[in-house]
């Protein structure tokens, strides 16, 4: 099963762009949907978006128009181009290869995003 590790986050002001990165390894990348998840403290991880192996998009609502998701099946690399971040999107992002979160056995460390109003 191909294996990610999440990267990018940091602190950021409202209105301001941030990207992540999501970097695989193992065989069979490309057939994958890769999505993007995040996590509040003491939340349920919610899903923010995905992108399938044909390039395909879905988002969710909260983010749709503000948030692009985009892969490179040659580098492995899947990324979350993150603009006009509103406080409300301080969490832990996670990168995962279903965009069905129960379907996940393996999550990675994530990475911090933090939005300053």
């Amino acid at each position: 099963q191909v294996r990610l590790v999440e990267s990018g986050g940091g602190l950021v002001q409202t209105g301001g762009s941030l990207t992540l990165s999501c970097a695989a390894s193992g065989r069979l990348f490309h057939s994958y949907t890769i999505a993007w998840f995040r996590q509040i403290l003491g939340e349920e991880r919610k899903f923010v978006a995905a992108i399938g192996y044909a390039g395909g998009t879905h988002y969710a609502d909260s983010v749709k128009g503000r948030f692009n998701i985009s892969r490179d099946n040659a580098k492995q690399m899947v990324y979350l181009q993150m603009n006009d971040l509103k406080p409300e999107d301080t969490a832990v992002y996670y990168c995962a290869p279903s965009m069905v979160k129960k379907a996940v056995t393996t999550w990675g460390r994530g990475t911090q995003v933090t939005v300053s109003s």
